[in-house]
């Protein structure tokens, strides 16, 4: 089905799911727990059933297959492994939250983040920094910088630190190239990030240190529980490599979608090293871990949702200068067509913001050549297009998988997390004057 067939009002589903996730939390909080994936469905269904209708079931069936096997699935096998790994170590132990506490804690999760990826440093290290706060009045801007950094800005670095830039390894950008390219504006926006949340924090802490009551969870030496889980987390690491770098002989074709050895052996790791996991953690280690298949679950129907109605948006974006999306293509390049790094970045980022970022970095990628070699002698608008994807996946929550894992598990510890335009504001307020100076100085 060629994607010039999609007009601009099939993006509505897609809308009305943003809409939902952005205003019922806050509007509906009950009707909204107990109803959200009936929600997501019917936004998927808003687009499937139509496109069966007025296409035929047989395109509509390979475009929706390719959706859930090809995206959707992988996806949550490699959120799941890295949910369940994560959730299976634990800092036993806490540190008091103070101002340089919470600094420590949050630059070593963005260290990790490109290492173990934005999901696993994020499971990881939420937990420790919600005991290290208990006992605070105010933690709520604690979990805001915590998802700028550790579940976003933290992953620029590898492409096993954030999934669009997985998704460039694999289209056959180097391992290496994101490091070498990446490394200065991450650590600029990094360190600054860091510092506007050390002064922010060392302000609360000292209105509220007077007044502090008795901290439900004392200070005690940091002790490394459910040490398994390291070794499944590299393999983790191992299984995306594999699906990279080796080629299978073999693979499945369905209607619409084939299904590669590589892939199918990389999401058969993927779910064997969660089982793994569940078999040698202690349910211990995640009792105090607080492990839940909540969050998860919520993260999976929600993205259910949005990787069907999602559908009609990127054909529109693929379609280029032929679709009606025209306009926005054309913001790309100068009136030659050649592209222009900042406008890559402030596209790419814009749409991160409120799409997934790893679909999103693909279309412009593609939009910019495609062509692997040539963008990365070129560099500058590869890179605009990481930095957008990775960087603004933290201007609201549904820019990046983690950022709704935290805000669920924050909840549900008791914080008062803010809802969609309230985290928005923080995002406007802090992380956007920031990124136009990284922009400025890095991607003019």
């Amino acid at each position: 089905m060629h994607p010039t067939v999609y007009g601009a009002w099939w993006a509505l589903p897609f809308v009305l799911l943003l809409l939902a996730i952005a205003l019922l939390p806050t509007l509906l909080p009950r009707l909204w727990h107990r109803h959200q994936g009936k929600v997501a469905l019917g936004c998927a269904l808003a687009f499937v059933l139509p496109d069966a209708w007025l296409h035929g079931a047989p395109a509509t069936v390979e475009v929706v297959l390719h959706a859930l096997l090809g995206e959707y699935l992988p996806f949550v096998l490699l959120l799941g492994a890295l949910y369940a790994i994560g959730g299976g170590i634990c800092l036993r132990g806490n540190l008091h939250g103070s101002a340089r506490n919470n600094l420590l804690l949050l630059a070593a999760g963005t260290v990790l983040a490109s290492f173990m990826g934005t999901t696993g440093a994020a499971m990881l290290m939420v937990r420790p920094v919600l005991r290290a706060n208990d006992a605070r009045r105010h933690s709520r801007h604690v979990m805001v910088f915590f998802i700028f950094l550790v579940a976003n800005a933290g992953g620029a670095l590898t492409p096993l630190g954030d999934p669009p830039l997985f998704l460039g390894f694999l289209q056959g950008v180097g391992f290496f190239w994101t490091l070498r390219h990446m490394l200065a504006p991450t650590a600029l926006l990094c360190a600054a990030l860091l510092a506007v949340f050390y002064l922010l924090d060392r302000r609360y802490w000292r209105q509220e240190a007077e007044a502090l009551p008795v901290d439900p969870t004392p200070d005690a030496p940091l002790r490394l529980l459910g040490g398994w889980n390291l070794l499944w987390l590299a393999g983790v690491s191992a299984a995306l490599l594999l699906g990279g770098l080796w080629q299978a002989p073999f693979g499945v074709r369905l209607p619409g979608v084939r299904l590669p050895g590589q892939q199918l052996l990389r999401d058969a790791l993927l779910l064997a090293l969660t089982l793994l996991s569940l078999a040698t953690t202690s349910r211990e280690v995640r009792r105090e871990n607080h492990f839940e298949w909540g969050p998860m679950a919520e993260v999976a129907r929600l993205f259910l949702g949005i990787f069907l109605s999602i559908i009609p948006v990127l054909a529109m974006l693929h379609a280029g200068l032929d679709g009606p999306l025209a306009p926005l293509v054309r913001l790309a390049g100068d009136a030659s067509g050649q592209p222009l790094a900042a406008r890559y970045f402030w596209l790419t980022g814009g749409l991160s913001a409120v799409l997934d970022n790893a679909p999103t970095y693909l279309v412009f990628f593609n939009l910019a050549g495609g062509d692997a070699l040539r963008l990365m002698r070129e560099a500058t608008v590869l890179g605009a297009i990481s930095g957008g994807a990775v960087f603004m996946g933290a201007m609201t929550y549904l820019g990046n998988a983690p950022n709704l894992m935290v805000r669920a598990i924050a909840r549900q510890r008791g914080v008062d997390m803010p809802g969609f335009f309230g985290y928005l504001g923080w995002a406007l307020a802090v992380l956007l004057p920031l990124l136009i100076v990284v922009q400025w100085l890095f991607w003019p």
